[in-house]
């Protein structure tokens, strides 16, 4: 069975938008999120210090946004990267309103998902051509 081009199948003009989303999301990923938890930014730090799970912790969560925003620049891994992002928001916006007793740190975490959905759902035909290969 043969995928289609995406770009074909979704239209140009939704390709594009997608592209600049995966762009603008991929690089607030890398920058304004993965960066500071690798250089130690003092509310990292301290973020992190009171969720109770350790410092180990925020480096495994700056190193799953560092490839999942790395992921969505890089055509076939868009959507499989969107999901994992998604999943990790979840798990933001838990701990932000469960472990921190904050729910209006669920904003970001909110924002982000919403942000990726879309990529995600108009990158599918790549995840089922990335799956489909797999399973050869």
């Amino acid at each position: 069975m043969t995928v289609s081009a995406p770009a074909a199948s979704l239209g140009r003009t939704t390709h594009r938008v997608l592209w600049g989303l995966q762009i603008v999301v991929g690089l607030f990923f890398v920058i304004a999120s993965a960066i500071p938890k690798f250089y130690g930014d003092p509310f990292a730090v301290w973020l992190f210090e009171q969720i109770g799970a350790g410092q180990w912790f925020r480096f495994l969560v700056g190193v799953l946004e560092l490839a999942g925003g790395i992921g969505l620049l890089i055509p076939r891994l868009a959507a499989p990267a969107a999901i994992g992002l998604m999943g990790l928001m979840i798990g933001a916006a838990f701990t932000q309103a469960v472990v921190l007793g904050a729910p209006a740190g669920m904003v970001t975490p909110a924002i982000l998902f919403v942000l990726l959905a879309p990529i995600a759902w108009g990158r599918r035909e790549q995840l089922s051509a990335l799956l489909s290969s797999r399973t050869r």
